[in-house]
């Protein structure tokens, strides 16, 4: 096992946290540095249910996320709920899993059963629930660049 020597390193010019790994090849080791160092809590949200009462449900759960006017519903494997948040700030909290498809709607990658991108430049999502949305033609070109770079999610 190699030594592993840590230092921080403020830069005030930005609000990320940046992670270099310096060493002379990538083994096993390094791979499993990685892996750890990704690997950040699930998000939970906190929604209303049908009753209106809260509850909290954890990002893996959710297929997902639409707006309707200043109505935001999350629909999650446990059933559909109503969240206080905006589209947008939940985009924020939520993990690379989660794509936006159209100015109303993110999904979850990890929720998707097959992309269908048809011959007249829509693409359709089914998703593993069966149900399935459209995806919104101008946020095709940045879908179709984020799925290819996306290991396994586009065949």
């Amino acid at each position: 096992m190699k030594k592993i020597n840590v230092r921080f390193e403020r830069d005030q010019s930005t609000d990320d946290i940046d992670v270099v790994i310096r060493a002379s090849e990538k083994d096993d080791q390094i791979v499993s540095l990685i892996e750890k160092l990704s690997t950040r809590e699930s998000v939970k949200l906190t929604v209303l249910d049908r009753n209106n009462c809260s509850c909290v449900i954890g990002e893996d759960d959710i297929v997902f996320v639409s707006a309707d006017g200043k109505n935001v519903r999350v629909t999650a494997t446990s059933g559909i709920y109503c969240a206080k948040q905006s589209l947008q700030s939940i985009e924020e909290l939520l993990s690379r899993k989660f794509l936006r498809v159209s100015r109303f709607e993110l999904i979850n990658l990890s929720m998707v059963r097959k992309y269908d991108f048809t011959i007249g430049g829509t693409l359709r999502i089914e998703f593993n629930n069966g149900m399935e949305t459209w995806a919104s033609r101008r946020y095709i070109p940045m879908i179709r660049e984020r799925l290819s770079g996306e290991e396994g999610y586009l065949c």
